[in-house]
């Protein structure tokens, strides 16, 4: 068995990894208004360019920018949309006590519109560090991200009295102009990156979903036909893939449960390429919602924590891939790290060699596994 020529590959990866120090320090500078955006962007510059061959040292062919130049894996591009808002970061209080800072509420206050090109600038300059066979990823927010946490009351009841069609048909075309902007400059491989998916396998978080009163049996099936008006767009020759996510800041999550109750949902009724799921502890349940992948599409099995550098054991990857693939065909399957390093610019509790072991095992057992091309 080979290595598929396209992407995603048998050994992929989601996406962030560790700022550097020196852009952490550029990035303050940047806030205090010591430094201007452009000294900002070299600084961002010089760090992707490193990470980029750190990716290509280690073996991987999917290549991104480490998502250096974000905040928030998701703010920093769905702000950019005509008619999306988002407030300031705030602090709350866990259950435990201990205080967590909580990302931006998106809001849409008017016609979500595609007004500006938002990655192609940013994939430019990624697609010119690859070394030839490399392949440059770009990593987007999932459109849902726009509904979930909010719920209706984030939507402007002025523009969008009722949501279906005109809010998820607007927002399918904001982003399907950005793919098509991305097609324009070369990208063939783009990541939406999901978190409402995944919080619907968690009662709590489907409980939420009925207070702000939605039903959360309902929504998976309604996300599914939402990303399915995106995927209409999708230029020809363009890789769609989704990943799907449990929370990942600082090392913590949000959110648990089997994939059974959004796997019909996402697997059989979502038309995207591939699926990164998270499968790096008990958490992600069991493999049997692969029953759904359909032919002709790739699940990308998590199965490598990116939460803590403890280094997974190759045989125990191998005998879980052996559990997955009693669910969906072998050759339909590949392997990851369950989530990107660095999801904020705050970064898991996790050392950079870790990182880099870490990524070094996913390449070694999905050769041993697969076979490489």
């Amino acid at each position: 068995m080979t290595t598929p020529l396209n992407p995603p590959f048998r050994a992929d990866h989601v996406g962030s990894f560790l700022r550097p120090p020196f852009l952490l320090e550029a990035r303050e500078q940047f806030a205090k208004g010591a430094i201007s955006a452009a000294q900002l962007r070299a600084v961002e510059d010089r760090a992707i360019t490193e990470i980029v061959k750190f990716q290509e040292d280690v073996g991987l062919k999917s290549i991104t920018d480490g998502e250096f130049r974000r905040t928030y894996f998701h703010v920093d591009f769905l702000r950019q949309l005509g008619g999306v808002e988002s407030g300031e970061p705030v602090t709350i209080q866990r259950p435990d006590g201990k205080l967590e800072l909580a990302p931006p509420v998106m809001k849409v206050t008017g016609p979500v519109r595609h007004v500006k090109d938002i990655q192609r600038a940013d994939f430019d300059y990624l697609h010119s560090q690859l070394a030839p066979g490399s392949v440059a990823k770009v990593t987007i927010p999932s459109p849902t991200m726009l509904h979930f946490r909010g719920g209706r009351a984030g939507i402007s009841r002025e523009h969008y009295p009722e949501l279906d069609p005109a809010f998820y048909d607007d927002v399918a075309r904001a982003y399907g102009d950005e793919l098509k902007s991305l097609a324009a400059a070369g990208c063939t491989y783009v990541q939406m990156d999901d978190t409402n998916l995944a919080y619907l396998c968690d009662e709590k978080m489907r409980e939420a979903a009925r207070a702000r009163g939605d039903d959360p049996d309902e929504l998976p099936h309604r996300y599914a036909q939402f990303i399915n008006k995106v995927v209409a767009h999708k230029p020809a020759g363009m890789v769609l893939a989704i990943h799907l996510c449990r929370g990942n800041f600082k090392s913590t999550h949000a959110a648990s449960g089997n994939y059974e109750p959004v796997a019909e949902a996402l697997l059989a009724e979502m038309n995207v390429d591939a699926y990164f799921l998270e499968y790096d502890d008990d958490r992600s349940g069991d493999f049997r919602p692969l029953r759904f992948l359909p032919k002709g599409k790739l699940a990308v099995l998590g199965l490598v924590t990116t939460k803590f550098g403890e280094l997974e054991s190759k045989d125990d990857l191998k005998r879980r891939i052996d559990e997955a693939a009693r669910h969906a065909p072998l050759e339909q399957l590949a392997l990851s790290p369950q989530c990107g390093f660095a999801s904020t610019v705050h970064g898991n509790d996790i050392a950079v060699e870790a990182q880099r072991n870490k990524l070094r095992l996913v390449i070694e057992t999905a050769r041993e596994v697969w076979g490489d091309a």
